[in-house]
């Protein structure tokens, strides 16, 4: 059985009965067990995957009615709630806390009956770029192991390429679907800001963080959107889409239409040869597509990381004061703890990349500083959308490499924070501005993948997707070294 199916192909698997539901899952897990020793995509899987997978299959063969997912096995991050299941956020913080809710996005899945087969690791609370930072050990990436597979949604990624799920939810804050797409040569998308529910997503940094799919496939990632986007009553932020149909003509090409290849992502000292390279490739694949191609300038990208770095911490600091123990945290008797000792101690459990983000979050906007810093960092927010929104007046897209870099060894930044930082500054001004955002994976160079990211305006998922699928109809990408 080929595990590397797309979920297209599954579903129709399903229809015609060549494979069944207990048959696939069964077979996922088995793989999983072989595999995860050495990838370690996973916190914890679930138990009942098979019951619910036999569950399905019943309903086919009864005729009945079957949601449009067809138990196909979906990872999800483990920052995102499920009933009764363990969510650890990745940290010892939260090591034993079962939520009490689904996520409006896993209430949505669970209705079309999508399997869930267990949930995902990540850099501790989302903040990291190689999945380095969790609590539990870090992923691999499936195509060296020596390698990072990406941040923050690494362990959905390595699921996604190592043939563990079909399809995974990440979340996006600065780039965390997006780059560990790249790294891992997947497809992941970070949706309007809006777009889909964050209920039950733990908070990090609330005004630009997303939840995204990601998927082997482009129209896989149309077919997983379809059924998470929308209006929630529990998200005020959220927007009614009208059910728009992401995966229905997707196939339409973009012949004519005008991308801008944004020259401060595309070019300079931090842009890699390899990666610079590939992106040239890409861009004359888009040529021959039928589009016109020219330069655009956002000159404010130069101040997108250090921008996204004080707003996102200021959010964080608030965010996370709740985990005192008193509101959310671990088992610790407070016997024999004055009060402010009983706090310091708690929070010793969180790792060194969140201490250091809530730390920087409670300067930024502290007295003497919110003018200096916090209030800048909004200036050069509200710059970046005016540019953003200028270059979308001309251009139907905007394109750029996904990360200006390759994947990296473990170890090779992790105590060289700016250096680390600076592998989102091609992906965090999607977070800033709202924009629909996608990477595609389009060329393995040296056995490490180079993913290519596509722009769009707000709310133009529709025609993101058609673009990405157009650009992955040019690719032949090799088979994973498994």
């Amino acid at each position: 059985m080929d595990l590397g199916i797309s979920a297209i192909e599954y579903i129709n698997g399903i229809k015609n009965g060549t494979i069944t539901v207990e048959e696939f899952v069964a077979k996922t897990l088995e793989h999983i067990k072989k595999v995860e020793p050495k990838l370690h995509a996973f916190i914890s899987l679930n138990d009942d995957a098979l019951e619910q997978a036999q569950a399905i299959d019943k309903k086919v063969k009864a005729g009945q009615n079957v949601g449009a997912f067809y138990g196909i096995p979906i990872s999800i991050k483990d920052n995102i709630c499920i009933k009764g299941g363990k969510t650890t956020c990745a940290s010892k913080m939260l090591a034993n806390y079962t939520s009490p809710y689904d996520a409006t996005v896993v209430s949505k899945l669970k209705s079309q009956d999508a399997v869930i087969i267990g949930k995902t690791n990540l850099d501790e609370f989302a903040m990291g770029v190689a999945t380095e930072f969790s609590a539990f050990g870090p992923s691999k990436n499936p195509w060296n192991i020596d390698y990072v597979p990406g941040g923050s949604s690494g362990g959905s990624a390595v699921s996604v390429a190592g043939l563990e799920s079909i399809l995974s939810l990440g979340s996006d804050t600065g780039g965390s679907v997006r780059n560990p797409a790249s790294f891992c040569s997947i497809v992941g998308l970070k949706p309007t800001y809006g777009l889909v529910s964050r209920y039950g997503l733990v908070s990090y940094a609330n005004s630009i963080e997303q939840i995204g799919p990601m998927g082997r496939r482009v129209e896989d990632v149309a077919l997983l959107l379809n059924h998470i986007a929308g209006k929630d009553p529990h998200d005020p932020t959220t927007i009614d889409n009208k059910n728009q149909d992401y995966l229905s003509g997707i196939d339409a090409g973009i012949s004519g239409k005008k991308i801008g290849i944004i020259k401060e992502m595309s070019s300079g000292a931090g842009l890699d040869d390899t990666v610079a390279s590939v992106f040239k490739n890409a861009v004359s694949a888009f040529e021959k597509l039928g589009t016109k191609i020219e330069e655009v300038s956002l000159d404010m990208v130069e101040y997108t990381v250090a921008t996204y770095y004080v707003l996102t911490t200021a959010e964080a600091g608030s965010n996370l004061s709740r985990y005192d123990n008193l509101r959310y945290g671990y088992d610790l008797d407070s016997e024999g703890y004055e009060f402010k000792s009983y706090i310091s101690k708690a929070r010793r459990n969180f790792g060194p990349e969140v201490t250091r983000r809530m730390i920087l979050g409670g300067f930024v906007p502290s007295a003497g500083f919110a003018g200096k810093y916090l209030l800048k960092a909004l200036k050069v927010k509200s710059k970046l959308k005016k540019q953003i929104q200028s270059a979308f007046s001309k251009c139907d897209f905007l394109i750029s490499p996904t990360v200006p870099v390759l994947p990296f060894k473990f170890g090779e930044k992790i105590d060289d924070p700016l250096a680390m930082y600076m592998a989102d500054i091609n992906t965090v001004t999607a977070n800033l501005t709202g924009v629909p955002a996608i990477s595609v994976p389009y060329e393995v160079k040296n056995g490490l993948p180079v993913g290519i990211q596509i722009h769009a305006n707000i709310l133009q998922e529709k025609q993101l997707l058609q673009a990405a699928y157009a650009l992955q109809s040019t690719t032949k990408l090799p088979e994973i070294p498994l």
